[in-house]
């Protein structure tokens, strides 16, 4: 009977506090489903960040901030100062695919055309998007710029 009561009481304290009590059995409430996700299942961290392009497509709000708007797309910022930076870098690592017209998607192109570089995303079907295609936000055909590096698979 001592059980009985004490149970009793939680319960009752519970109540009075606003609560409500939960049977022992209770199980864990199950993880969300992941937000992103198609037909086929979650997206892949590129689907995402060509979505993020694409919900911008026509933005002047990146135009000089190339680098940041891949970071941004795929849910960073600051890791490399500039685009040629990183390019550099992925050179340094082994990482560079210099030249190579056919990025899978996901991976980030490159062009030398400024001190700072250029870097867009790539789209897996030949296309990318980037920041000053039109002077906006915009999918291309590769290599539309000039001087064209070649593309890594982003290192953040």
């Amino acid at each position: 009977m001592n059980r009985s009561f004490t149970r009793l009481t939680a319960a009752a304290a519970l109540m009075v506090l606003g609560g409500t009590a939960l049977p022992a059995t209770a199980a864990p409430a199950p993880a969300p489903a992941p937000i992103t996700s198609t037909a086929f299942g979650p997206q892949s961290r590129a689907d995402d960040a060509i979505a993020w392009f694409a919900a911008r497509n026509g933005s002047t709000a990146y135009q000089g901030y190339c680098e940041k708007a891949v970071e941004n797309a795929y849910g960073t910022t600051g890791i490399y100062a500039s685009a040629i930076a990183n390019w550099n870098d992925a050179v340094r690592r082994g990482a560079a695919h210099k030249g190579d017209l056919n990025p899978p998607k996901g991976a980030l192109v490159f062009w030398n055309i400024s001190a700072y570089g250029h870097v867009g995303l790539a789209t897996g079907d030949g296309n990318f998007w980037a920041t000053s295609v039109n002077s906006r936000i915009g999918k291309a055909k590769l290599p539309y710029f000039s001087n064209y590096l070649g593309w890594a698979q982003p290192n953040f």
